[in-house]
């Protein structure tokens, strides 16, 4: 594999990241969500930490056995933006690096993703798995409240720090949160570092929702702990979806209906 070379998803690749449910790794969703079709391979390696380069190679070569990624011959632009930043290397030895940061921050990535924890958490005779959803929006709050209620969950919501802290702290533990990056008061990283780190609460499944994705956002989501990554709007069965992944749920036969618990 040549540094030189520019590789994008091929559309097994694409369903990985928007299928609301993969089973790659970690390092694999991280590689993967760099992949833009425009910077090379060693601008993308030079923009790593000194830990990840010697992976990333190794991570890169899996997922084109796997004919998740493909070779991308660039278009003029990409061209020039490329030798632009040769140029720019030259001059400056961050180049390479910001180059790498420019293209994780560049906003509108669409993406889906949300792995398995395996075994199901068992919902207590009679009762229901319980979802926190933590959103601002009071339409998409109610909305998202309603379909999963109709789905046979038991759904608290949160929209401040102060309801946040108020919903997970009920001696039910949830099953699962649903977490908004963009709060009024409060950073939805910050709440899935602190749940992360909290003893009862640390292998509670996370899903995190945002409107303004870039790549960088969906790596830092994912390397800090979270089960998946929805951007907004959904489909209500994308959401479904990702949320029995992350559960353990099978999946309801073809033409079900939604009923009420």
């Amino acid at each position: 594999m040549h540094p030189d070379d520019i590789y994008a998803p091929t559309p097994m690749g694409e369903t990985e990241l928007r299928g609301s449910a993969t089973r790659l790794s970690t390092a694999q969703i991280d590689v993967l969500v760099r992949l833009d079709g425009i910077l090379t391979v060693g601008q993308l390696s030079a923009g790593l930490q000194p830990d990840q380069r010697a992976a990333f190679t190794q991570v890169l070569e899996s997922l084109r056995s796997q004919r998740l990624i493909q070779p991308v011959k660039p278009d003029p632009f990409t061209l020039q933006w490329n030798a632009d930043i040769v140029q720019l290397t030259r001059a400056v030895g961050q180049a390479d690096v910001d180059a790498g940061l420019s293209s994780l921050q560049r906003a509108g990535f669409y993406v889906q993703i949300a792995r398995g924890r395996g075994t199901a958490r068992q919902a207590p005779p009679g009762g229901r798995p319980s979802v926190v959803v933590i959103e601002d929006d009071a339409a998409l709050a109610s909305f998202t409240s309603t379909l999963l209620t109709l789905s046979g969950f038991d759904v608290r919501q949160a929209g401040t720090r102060e309801q946040v802290v108020a919903q997970i702290r009920r001696p039910q533990i949830p099953d699962l949160i649903l977490l908004d990056v963009v709060l009024p008061d409060t950073d939805g990283f910050d709440i899935l570092q602190r749940v992360r780190q909290h003893p009862q609460l640390k292998d509670v499944p996370v899903i995190m929702l945002t409107g303004k994705a870039t790549r960088e956002a969906v790596l830092k989501g994912m390397t800090g702990g979270a089960d998946g990554y929805i951007t907004k709007p959904f489909e209500p069965e994308a959401l479904l979806r990702a949320i029995r992944t992350v559960l353990g749920q099978p999946e309801p036969p073809a033409g079900a209906a939604w009923k009420m618990p």
